[in-house]
Order: structure tokens, then C-alpha cells, then sequence
């Protein structure tokens, strides 16, 4: 919900009011997007002019873009093979395509095996049936349903990574199952933010959809930056503030794509087991040094058990907040940390 997203936008800027760097020469700006992956990108972070932030803006959003074309799922473009070309060729034969694209799914193969098959991005059958009847619902509301129970069964049995034929010399993805489709969307933004912010300039906030990365303090003296978690009830109050300096922070939510069916409100995280929506968690907030496995996890630990979440999380050097149903907050032992108020 583009609605949302800029609410957790407005949110990081009004926490950098007051803030800013007391230099005498470099000032705070800012620059927003919102051509890529869907949602509100927002920049932040100190320059010597406007001129020059907006050449790093300009250069970050432009790498961001190449992953949004990469990794879409339902549109071309000239003289790409995506993630589209993939799918539209499952069965059929291997698709050549931008080692990039390599990368990424073999890093998604790595989230697939760490969290126990939570992260699946070879699930696009089962999401697909879920995306088509969101979006007839949020277009026709009175008439919103449920997908087929029988299709998604029927769907889940086109999800094995074994059927996704990676070849990194010939730089080559063959789906070996004519009906698997992959959807990198629980993972795509923070994998390309993290690539982007190991290129960009120190001190900077890059904020896609929510999936905030810092590249270093706000100034030479260290100073961390605020980022806000957002109230899934309200959009415009915070759970809670945290400071970063040099870590991503990612939130998977129930409140963030969702439609209603008979006064229920079924949201985007699908629990690969049940094939319906997760229920254990209204939130989950990650804290970790790497976007993409931030990503990842945030995803994973909403369809898991706390205690499996916090074994996970020690796994990876991650901490996190929960939300559950009842709005009552939940810590790992060492987000606290970061916690601001």
C-alpha cells in the first residue's frame, strides 16, 4: 500500500528533524523515487551542495533500477532477460541472463536451506493465485474471495528448488518444472539495497519500500541516524525508534498488502505450510548488517515460533522485535541496543 510505505517514509523524516550536521559547509537533503519496485524510495544524507547529493541519489536510484527491471516478474524490457523471460520459459528451455540474476538466487537458495524452506522464492505458483485474487479484491471489494483451495494444493506441488537449474558458468537459469514460477518479492529490495549501499558513498539512509540500509553514521562525528518502526494500527505513530549507523533495518507486516474477504483481512506473507496468510505475528523487525538476509529473515521469522526465530537469529548475528497479535513487543536479547525510545 503506496499509502503506508510513504507514512514509514515521512516517519525517517521527520526523525531527522533536529539532527542535522553542524558543519559549516555540508547540509542534510534528501531525494524520493517512486519508480522502483513498486513502492517509495527515499534517500537521505550530508553534501556539499545540492548538486552533488543529487548526483549520488541520481546514481543509486539508476543501480536500483537495473535490479527492478532484473527482477520483475510480470514486465519486459528491451534487450533484458528477467525473471519474467525465467518463468515464461519454464519448462521449455534455459534462459540467459545477467550474472546478477545468478547471484541473487543463489543467495535465495542459501535463505531457502537457513530458514528451514520458510523463504521459498520458487513459490510464484502458489503466490500468483494469491496476488490475482488481492487484486480483484482490493479493485472490487464486495465481490473480494479467496483463491481455489484446490489450486493452491495443486500449486504447491510446483515449488521444489530441485526443479530451479542454476549454471553460473554459462550464467544460465533452466525451471526444470514447466508450471514452477519464481517471485523474489520477499527478498528482491533488501538483496538490491544491500548490493547498492556496498557501492554508495558513506553516511547515507536508503529507505526502499521500508527496507532501510545505512552505509555508515549521519556525519564525521559519528552521529547515528533514527529510523522509526511503524505502528501497524497507526500509520503515523512509531512502535518504537531505533539508532543505526552501519545496518539494515526491515519490518514484515500484516498491514502493508492485504484485502478483506467476509470481514477478514488476509495479507501477502503466505505460510508455506497452511498456503494461507501467517498468523503468529501482526510484525517482525530485523536488525542486521546485511539488507538481503535482513529481508529474508524478517519474512522467515513471521512464519515461525519466537524460539525458533531467536535460534535463527543467533545463527545470522541478527536481532529482532515482535508483534503479536495482541499488540504486546517482544525483544531478542540484544535489540534493545538499539532502541532509541
Amino acid at each position: 500500500m503506496i499509502l503506508k510505505l510513504t507514512a514509514v517514509i515521512a516517519a525517517i523524516g521527520l526523525l531527522l528533524t533536529g539532527c542535522a550536521f553542524r558543519g559549516k559547509e555540508r547540509k542534510q537533503y534528501q531525494a524520493t523515487f517512486l519508480t522502483l519496485f513498486d513502492t517509495v524510495t527515499y534517500i537521505s544524507g550530508l553534501a556539499d551542495s545540492q548538486e552533488e547529493f543529487s548526483a549520488q541519489a541520481q546514481t543509486i536510484h539508476d543501480e536500483l533500477l537495473i535490479y527492478h527491471r532484473l527482477f520483475d516478474i510480470y514486465n519486459e524490457y528491451e534487450g533484458i532477460n528477467n525473471l519474467k523471460t525465467v518463468n515464461d520459459m519454464a519448462g521449455i528451455a534455459p534462459v540467459q541472463v545477467d550474472g546478477e540474476i545468478i547471484r541473487m538466487l543463489t543467495d535465495c537458495r542459501d535463505y531457502y536451506e537457513l530458514t528451514a524452506h520458510r523463504v521459498n522464492v520458487a513459490m510464484g505458483s502458489v503466490l500468483a493465485l494469491w496476488h490475482e485474487a488481492r487484486s480483484a479484491g482490493q479493485d472490487d471489494p464486495v465481490s473480494a474471495e479467496l483463491p481455489d483451495t484446490d489450486s493452491l494444493v495443486t500449486a504447491s506441488l510446483h515449488v521444489s528448488w530441485e526443479n530451479v537449474i542454476l549454471d553460473p558458468q554459462a550464467s544460465t537459469v533452466y525451471l526444470a518444472d514447466p508450471e514452477l514460477r519464481l517471485d523474489v518479492g520477499a527478498v528482491a529490495k533488501g538483496w538490491s539495497v544491500q548490493q547498492v549501499a556496498r557501492n554508495a558513498p558513506e553516511g547515507l539512509l536508503i529507505s526502499v519500500g521500508g527496507n532501510v540500509c545505512a552505509t555508515g553514521p549521519k556525519d564525521a562525528s559519528g552521529t547515528p541516524w533514527v529510523v522509526g518502526i511503524t505502528n501497524p494500527d497507526s500509520g503515523s505513530e512509531y512502535l518504537r525508534t531505533l539508532y543505526i549507523t552501519d545496518q539494515a533495518v526491515v519490518t514484515s507486516g500484516d498491514y502493508q498488502r492485504y484485502y478483506v474477504v467476509d470481514g477478514k483481512v488476509y495479507h501477502h506473507i503466505i505460510d508455506p505450510d497452511t498456503l494461507y496468510p501467517a498468523q503468529l505475528w501482526r510484525a517482525v523487525t530485523v536488525v542486521c548488517p546485511d539488507s538481503g538476509l535482513a529481508d529474508a529473515l524478517s519474512t522467515a521469522l513471521f512464519l515461525m515460533s519466537r524460539e525458533d526465530g531467536q535460534r535463527l537469529l543467533e545463527q545470522c548475528g541478527a536481532e529482532a522485535m515482535w508483534m503479536d497479535t495482541e499488540g504486546n513487543l517482544f525483544y531478542s536479547p540484544g535489540f534493545e541496543d538499539f532502541v532509541r525510545t
